[in-house]
């Protein structure tokens, strides 16, 4: 029985990636370098900042113009990190189906708090998560399970009754050390050689509402739409 479900968060429960796209592209073309479309840049969003900047720029981190550019991506995206940011489909209607069942969620990203903060409080996630997990909080990074473990202890509910929802091998990793269920969600930031069935997932979900499914949700879902239709 899952008793409480956590998220990842770029990726998973957010599409950052349009936000990072236009930041890049006005960095390139500052440079006068070809600008990066968005579809090359969705497959190492989840990466990290780090990864994002070699891509775009085509640079290695030792290259003397990486940190400057770099920094200028952080310095910008600090600035307004929830712009051209929003939930992915379907994943409103994954989230009130949580609430009305009365089951917690929360978040656990090893994405710093300066920027989960502003982007959760202006999507107004931040009123019903009820535990958010970043690298500030925890002394390890996923995917060492601390901060899975530290959530679950927050919400008051056993590692074993909680379920990880990422888009990550680390994700997955992560859950498994914590001895969480683990979905895996093929909708966000994968490499284009990457193959998420090896990653062992208890379940995998291609689009946000087979979350609904995967979670047990969709037929107390169905069942109360089909009493309002009567």
């Amino acid at each position: 029985m899952i008793k409480a479900v956590l998220f990842d968060l770029d990726g998973t429960l957010l599409d950052t990636a349009p936000a990072f796209h236009q930041l890049l592209n006005q960095q390139l073309h500052a440079a006068g370098r070809p600008l990066i479309h968005l579809s090359q840049l969705r497959t190492v969003v989840s990466d990290g900042a780090a990864a994002m900047v070699s891509l775009a720029f085509d640079m290695s981190p030792e290259d003397p113009e990486f940190d400057h550019q770099l920094k200028t991506l952080l310095a910008n995206y600090h600035a307004n990190p929830a712009a051209n940011t929003q939930l992915f489909p379907g994943m409103s209607e994954v989230l009130n189906a949580l609430d009305e069942a009365n089951i917690p969620w929360g978040i656990v990203t090893n994405k710093p708090e300066r920027f989960t903060t502003p982007i959760l409080q202006h999507l107004g996630l931040n009123k019903n998560a009820k535990t958010v997990i970043c690298p500030d909080h925890v002394s390890e990074r996923k995917p060492h399970p601390e901060g899975l473990l530290k959530a679950a202890a927050e919400l008051g509910v056993a590692p074993e009754q909680c379920c990880y929802i990422g888009d990550h091998l680390r994700d997955i990793e992560a859950g498994r050390r914590a001895n969480m269920a683990t979905i895996a969600v093929t909708y966000g930031y994968l490499h284009d050689a990457e193959d998420p069935q090896s990653w062992n997932a208890d379940a995998y979900a291609e689009h946000a509402e087979e979350l609904l499914v995967r979670l047990g949700l969709a037929s107390t879902r169905a069942h109360e739409n089909s009493d309002e239709t009567e």
